[in-house]
């Protein structure tokens, strides 16, 4: 059990959600290519895409995972990363096979990867009609403000997993079960979006009253 606060590495502390607010937006930007064609069949496609992505994500967090004690933590940061690059490639397969690659940006990007994580960051930049979804441009001052959110959301999810690195195999196959969850929920936001209709509308922050300039609650 972690009794003292040092012991815990500086970027899974409550400030740390800075850091991988920056890394959340890094990485966003540039989004992967694909080699994957307008699929004939996509959704049987994209579950395909799906299935091998996520049992690719549960070996790595897995594998990742299985240092004990203080060794696991130096791995945190190591496989939020390698899970995001599985899941950033599986979005880009998944709108490349539905032929909608063109269409994918950071705000479709973010929505996809974090929308199960933090939903109520998204309020203000994608609207939903229906099954259609409206998405705003975002400022980069918005973008921040998103990535800061989706920050603090991962900070706390992080530090919990930290805590199994305690047990190193039962933690180990905890972790690789969630890293199989969450991608599949990343693929399940990504069908539904590639799937149906969506718009990018008007940059968010340039016009009055689109954003609340209230301080984000942590």
């Amino acid at each position: 059990m972690i009794q003292h606060s040092q012991h815990v590495p500086a970027v899974i502390q409550p400030e740390g959600h800075g850091r991988i607010a920056q890394a959340i937006l890094d990485f966003v930007s540039r989004i992967p290519d694909s080699r994957q064609d307008g699929h004939a069949d996509p959704s049987t496609e994209a579950r395909r895409l799906a299935r091998r992505a996520a049992q690719r994500a549960a070996l790595t967090a897995g594998s990742l995972a299985l240092p004990p004690g203080p060794l696991g933590w130096l791995t945190l940061l190591p496989e939020m990363f390698a899970i995001w690059r599985i899941q950033g490639q599986l979005v880009s397969d998944i709108a490349a096979a539905y032929g909608r690659h063109a269409t994918l940006g950071r705000e479709q990007m973010l929505w996809c990867l974090f929308r199960h994580t933090a939903a109520q960051a998204f309020r203000d930049v994608v609207v939903q009609l229906g099954d259609r979804l409206l998405f705003r441009r975002m400022s980069h001052r918005v973008a921040r403000r998103v990535a800061r959110h989706i920050g603090i959301k991962l900070t706390r999810r992080t530090f919990s997993e930290g805590l199994s690195r305690w047990l190193p195999l039962i933690g180990a196959l905890g972790v690789g079960a969630y890293a199989h969850y969450d991608t599949m929920q990343v693929a399940g936001t990504a069908i539904a979006l590639f799937g149906g209709e969506s718009s990018l509308l008007q940059d968010v922050g340039d016009t009055p009253g689109t954003m609340s300039e209230e301080p984000m609650a942590e």
